[in-house]
């Protein structure tokens, strides 16, 4: 008899066991959750998880709060509500595989998403977290192309995190930081990323992930999210390893980030074009409002941000970690391009005695190479700069590695999109491995160009370094040999092929 208990004590601490790994219904710190699974069964996914409590009415420009529990099990099949924005136009390129669902738009907006291959809670499989762009005004997790499940499938747990933007994430003003227990407002965009990777510290593991294996991905916005992040001593611990695609804030620039002074005279300025004088007017206005004014980006708050993002690497007090960052060939937003005869003259009124310098590095001799010249300088302005400084600053403290990336893929298009070339974003669907999201002519060497990309960033995820079995070797970064993986038709590690012209933007960029 007591060997018949003692094997069924047994055989129920089993069954038990399996049960709570069973993925089918997880067990967070605010209650059970279910999902759903892929086409083939092989990954558990999970979308629309509640990380912090609904930031509406007197929560609307506050810092994350935490979830109310609830009972039972709850559904988590479908995408939250994306973040209140400007409605997502397509326009040139970017059709609506790079963009959110028009609708449904909310305040209530954060809910973050899993997809995850693992079997039992108990594998520790790495954790990728992604960070989207869109100018820290738009964008949402719902993008088809940020699917996670071709990442899951390569032995990764893939999370999509929101974050308020535009005027609802990004909004300082003096009664805001007067009732703030920080003494601060501001960055709440940035506070809802803090407060979902404090929920991934938490609770991964019940979804077979390792809290302590996490690395921050993003893209553009996102980027310069993730390099905000790095620089944050409210990051320190949340996460290991950081992957920054077209986008940091090193330097002067559009996102460059607004001290809280400055931000919050422009909350007053924004208060009096709103008709609203108190912060329990503001409050109390509908969010259709609001987005009639402009949300900036991250601001250097003396709290998500003690200081310029520059000023915290000098003072080696960012989290240093691992990282993998680049841009794309012709990452670049410009207008009007001007013929060779009025851009040499621009260049001269500009640059002045620098001007013969310029010119050679940025030619002009037809009107062909002065619009190459001018694509070359908005993207090295807005981003080329940016992310070769992070990966220059980086290698020469020796202490984390980086790896540095050019994408020079020129979509296949039709005729209408065949001028964008390697455009900015375009990177992004060969990183999650989900081309077949996109309606473009793909050739095989794209299929192939996918799966090495994915690859390298699955690999970087897992080790901290993107090199693996049958990929062509990605050295670290160093500003002796200045080695950047090419990310092309034909993946491949060469010098830096326009150091001269980043180096000559850079020191422009720091007299600004």
């Amino acid at each position: 008899m007591k060997r018949f208990i003692a094997l069924l004590s047994l055989l129920l601490s089993t069954f038990f066991a399996t049960a709570q790994s069973d993925l089918n219904v997880v067990q967070t710190n605010a209650g059970k959750i279910s999902g759903t699974l892929s086409g083939d069964k092989s990954v558990h996914i999970f979308k629309g998880i509640p990380f912090a409590a609904p930031p509406v009415g007197e929560l609307r420009w506050k810092a994350p709060q935490p979830v109310t529990p609830w009972a039972g099990v709850k559904d988590c099949t479908q995408f939250a509500k994306s973040p209140m924005q400007g409605k997502p136009n397509e326009f040139g390129v970017y059709t609506r595989e790079f963009l959110i669902k028009d609708e449904p738009l909310s305040e209530d907006c954060l809910y973050l998403n899993v997809w995850t291959g693992a079997k039992t809670a108990e594998e520790r499989r790495p954790v990728m977290v992604w960070i989207y762009g869109g100018g820290f005004v738009s964008g949402g997790t719902n993008v088809p192309i940020y699917d996670g499940e071709a990442l899951a499938k390569k032995g990764i747990i893939l999370v999509s995190i929101p974050y308020r933007v535009g005027i609802l994430g990004f909004f300082a003003h003096p009664e805001l930081t007067k009732e703030s227990p920080n003494h601060t407002s501001g960055n709440y965009g940035l506070m809802d990323l803090l407060a979902a990777l404090k929920w991934i510290k938490t609770n991964i593991a019940a979804f077979g992930g390792d809290p302590n294996n996490v690395t921050i991905a993003g893209q553009s916005a996102g980027s310069m999210a993730v390099n905000s992040l790095v620089a944050s001593p409210l990051g320190k611990g949340l996460f290991q390893k950081a992957v920054a695609e077209s986008g940091a804030n090193f330097l002067a620039g559009p996102f460059g980030g607004a001290d809280l002074h400055r931000a919050e005279r422009g909350g007053v300025e924004t208060a009096k074009r709103l008709g609203a004088s108190s912060l329990a007017e503001l409050r109390k206005l509908p969010a259709e409002a609001l987005l009639k004014q402009f949300g900036g980006g991250p601001i250097i708050d003396g709290y998500v941000l003690p200081q310029s993002i520059g000023a915290i690497f000098a003072a080696n007090k960012e989290n240093q970690v691992p990282v993998l960052t680049g841009w794309n060939a012709d990452d670049a937003f410009i207008g009007r391009l001007q013929n060779a005869a009025d851009y040499k003259v621009e260049a001269k009124k500009r640059y002045g005695a620098k001007a013969e310098e310029f010119l050679k590095l940025f030619p002009a001799a037809t009107d062909a190479e002065a619009e190459a010249s001018q694509i070359a300088i908005s993207r090295d302005q807005t981003f080329g700069i940016q992310n070769y400084t992070w990966a220059k600053v980086q290698s020469t403290k020796g202490k984390a590695k980086v790896y540095l990336y050019r994408f020079t893929r020129r979509l296949p298009a039709t005729e209408d999109f065949k001028k964008y070339g390697a455009f900015h974003t375009g990177e992004v669907a060969y990183v999650f491995n989900n081309l077949k999201f996109l309606n473009r002519p793909f050739e095989p060497v794209d299929h192939r160009l996918a799966d090495v990309i994915s690859s390298y960033w699955v690999n970087f995820v897992k080790t901290g370094n993107p090199n693996g079995s049958g990929l062509p070797t990605w050295p670290a970064f160093n500003p002796t040999t200045n080695q950047v993986m090419i990310l092309g038709e034909k993946p491949a590690a060469t010098t830096l092929p326009d150091k001269a012209a980043l180096e000559f933007m850079v020191r422009d960029a720091m007299k600004r």
